[in-house]
């Protein structure tokens, strides 16, 4: 038996029992798997950073990988919301939509933290298609790429499902370049301009 898998008894943990130990476990491993990545961050490493027990992990979460699901349902929602509130910012303008959902993008991707999306991250990491972190990414993926080609069609392109495609591979592009050149000489910071072009070129 090692330390992790010691008993203690649940008033002496630093975050105590229930749904406090299970929030703080979450937190702590959204934080360590965008940062390290999932599959190199172990349950022992969550559970000492979070201050709770192995124990606690699965009172919550049947497993690790129903925890690496649950944290990317979290990104998920977080993605909507972010492509929504441009959706918001300008009703029935297609167009202008999508150029803010870009603009927004683009300034998150400047920061020296950014390490593009999780759910990104998540598909390249587990090419099993089965395992449930994959399965979420995946669907959401696929969501998007819905999502833009509709947006594509109702700005008028000619070809909305290739308007809608090449501005899916504008946004994996930030996800994947932001994470490989400094700060101020990101290729990602072109992007606005690009998706601009794109959809002048599709919808005249």
């Amino acid at each position: 038996m090692t330390k992790f898998d010691e008993k203690i008894p649940e008033h002496h943990l630093p975050y105590g029992p229930g749904p406090r130990a299970a929030e703080r476990i979450f937190e702590t491993a959204r934080d360590l798997f965008y940062r390290e990545g999932i599959r190199a961050v172990g349950v022992d490493e969550i559970v000492t950073k979070a201050g709770v027990t192995k124990p606690s992990l699965y009172r919550s979460f049947k497993s690790k990988d129903d925890l690496v699901a649950a944290v990317l349902r979290e990104v998920e929602a977080g993605f909507w919301e972010r492509f929504e509130s441009a959706e918001t910012a300008f009703p029935d303008d297609p167009k202008a939509q999508m150029v803010a959902y870009f603009e927004g993008l683009a300034a998150r991707s400047g920061g020296a933290d950014y390490r593009g999306c999780a759910l990104s991250n998540a598909v390249v990491e587990y090419p099993d298609r089965d395992h449930a972190g994959r399965a979420v990414a995946q669907g959401h993926k696929q969501d998007l790429r819905a999502r833009l080609r509709a947006k594509a069609a109702q700005m008028g392109a000619s070809d909305p499902g290739a308007l809608g495609d090449a501005m899916m591979l504008l946004v994996e592009g930030v996800f994947t370049s932001s994470q490989m050149f400094d700060d101020d000489d990101k290729p990602a910071l072109a992007v606005v301009g690009a998706v601009k072009a794109l959809i002048e070129v599709y919808c005249r």
